[in-house]
């Protein structure tokens, strides 16, 4: 079992920042893979970042939703098994709870079902 913590959601005016982190714990495998996506009241739950996990630095490979690109950014500490998104020019349209996720395979999808493990979600809320 893989269990997944979050923090850093909270309240921002529009055009501001926050930064997520999500730390694994359990049995991870050597490569994995670890991602956000975000669910709004009412909406499907949708892809936002994934990233691979890996002790090497290549074959990495980073996704992240045309929605968001160019104002979030996901990183990561492999030693720390721990991912990040740093969320800029927040809109009051990425309101959400947002969860992580994590896949025991090298490749991040951009598939829900595709993620084995998840965290409790966090609630990001943008006030315009």
């Amino acid at each position: 079992q893989v269990q997944l913590v979050e923090s850093g959601g909270g309240l921002v005016q529009a055009g501001g920042s926050l930064r997520l982190s999500c730390t694994a714990s359990g049995r991870t495998t050597s490569n994995y893979a670890m991602g956000w996506f975000r669910q709004a009241p009412g909406k499907e739950r949708e892809f936002v970042a994934a990233t691979t996990i890996t002790i090497s630095s290549t074959g990495d490979i980073a996704r992240i939703a045309d929605s968001v690109k160019g104002r979030f950014t996901i990183s990561r500490d492999n030693a720390k098994k721990t991912v990040y998104l740093q969320m800029n020019s927040l809109k009051p349209e990425d309101t959400a709870v947002y969860y992580c996720a994590a896949r025991l395979a090298a490749v991040p999808t951009m598939t829900a079902s595709s993620y084995a493990y998840w965290g409790q979600g966090t609630q990001v809320t943008v006030s315009s």
